[in-house]
């Protein structure tokens, strides 16, 4: 198998920069039709990526890095993510599928579910990413319960109780009750078996008994076990308390670091949350997250940017790292990055389909070329492609 990095794209409505919706080859009306999502996620598995992701949030999209100029020159409204993935999922065959779901104010019983179908429909491609709503906007959306105010900074503060930390241990809650709903049927509970009228083995059907200071869940899941046993848990980390939260309950992390030393800073400090954890053994990807400009040349690329820019009436900022150049020196700082430890690299398009094309077309090729990333499928399952084993089942007998 290819010792490359692992690479994915984040893909949100036109693209990442907030001005993409104007560029010549966007096509704007069609960012709410199950079409546009299905040509993207199939351009992105003609290169052979490992996911997808698919952005989403409770309420209209706040960028605070790109505020709008006028309230009304930004892409607004969009689709519920886990039900894009479900469209997506018959009409694609080998990439895997993680939409994005926000677990504070929603029920991990409902989304146990609603991941375990996608990851039927898929035939084994399903993932999740976790997020976090901390906004008295996102409290108002549902009036059940009222978080108070919320410092995102004391993120940073990894030995002391804050509301963040509430909320990050809230997550990690929420990911156990997943976890063991989706474990509450074991594999061979369905019997089917029409001569003596039993479709299924009660004794195979397990109550998970969980609970916490924030859910009280009984179970067992209304769907049987998913295909992989247990579908990609991920999630996107800017500092300590959301790393633990990766390093007790993640398979996939996404981290934003600025440059290589900061690559390798983080690098260690998921691995020592990990090992707190007892999970050193255990595999956890680190992604780098980037967000890129690409051209056929540097000054092509810096153009692109610019035009967008002007667009927007001021330059692109990002809580990530801001790439602007060609396919070939995406690759070298790639594979840079991979060798200081990174497992891969989720991918955020600029403007779409400018630069997810500049990935599957460019990009892809120029890393095959190097005898770094593989030319097709090497494995039918999204846990398959990641390398992680399909996990046993904790209420099975042994």
């Amino acid at each position: 198998m290819t010792t490359g990095p692992h690479l994915a794209v984040a893909l949100d409505a036109a693209g990442w920069h907030p001005a993409a919706w104007r560029a010549e080859d966007a096509r704007p009306r069609e960012l709410l039709s199950a079409g546009h999502w299905v040509e993207l996620v199939r351009e992105a598995e003609s290169a052979a990526l490992d996911f997808v992701t698919i952005e989403d949030t409770l309420g209209p999209r706040v960028d605070p890095f790109n505020p709008s100029g006028t309230g009304t020159d930004q892409v607004d409204g969009h689709l519920d993510a886990v039900l894009v993935a479900a469209r997506v999922a018959p009409l694609t065959s080998r990439i895997g599928l993680v939409p994005t779901a926000v677990v504070t104010h929603t029920e991990p019983f409902h989304l146990s579910k609603a991941i375990a179908t996608l990851d039927y429909v898929s035939s084994g491609r399903a993932g999740v990413r976790v997020r976090v709503a901390w906004t008295q906007e996102d409290n108002r959306l549902f009036g059940r319960r009222d978080i108070g105010e919320v410092d995102l900074a004391d993120a940073k503060l990894g030995d002391q109780v804050s509301p963040v930390s509430q909320l990050f241990d809230e997550t990690a809650d929420y990911v156990e009750v997943l976890r063991r709903l989706w474990d509450s049927w074991e594999d061979d509970a369905e019997i089917r078996d029409a001569a003596t009228g039993r479709f299924v083995d009660r004794d195979k059907l397990h109550y998970i008994d969980f609970e916490g200071k924030w859910f009280s869940v009984k179970g067992p899941s209304i769907t049987p076990r998913p295909p992989q046993g247990q579908p990609v848990v991920t999630s996107l980390a800017h500092a300590v308390i959301p790393y633990r939260l990766a390093a007790r309950s993640g398979d996939v992390v996404y981290i934003t670091p600025l440059d290589r030393a900061e690559a390798v800073d983080t690098l260690a400090v998921v691995r020592q949350e990990q090992a707190v954890a007892g999970r050193e053994r255990d595999t956890l990807h680190v992604f780098g997250d980037l967000v890129v400009f690409l051209g056929e040349t540097t000054q092509a690329a810096r153009e692109h940017k610019a035009r967008l820019d002007d667009w927007a009436g001021a330059e692109y900022a990002s809580d990530t790292r801001v790439f602007v150049g060609t396919p070939a020196e995406l690759a070298d700082v790639l594979l840079d990055l991979h060798a200081a430890g990174l497992s891969g690299f989720r991918l955020r398009p600029a403007a779409i389909p400018h630069d997810l094309t500049a990935i599957t077309r460019g990009l892809v090729p120029e890393l095959r070329s190097r005898g770094a990333f593989r030319t097709d499928y090497e494995a039918s399952t999204l846990r398959g492609l990641l390398g992680l084993g399909r996990p046993a089942n904790r209420y099975a007998a042994v």
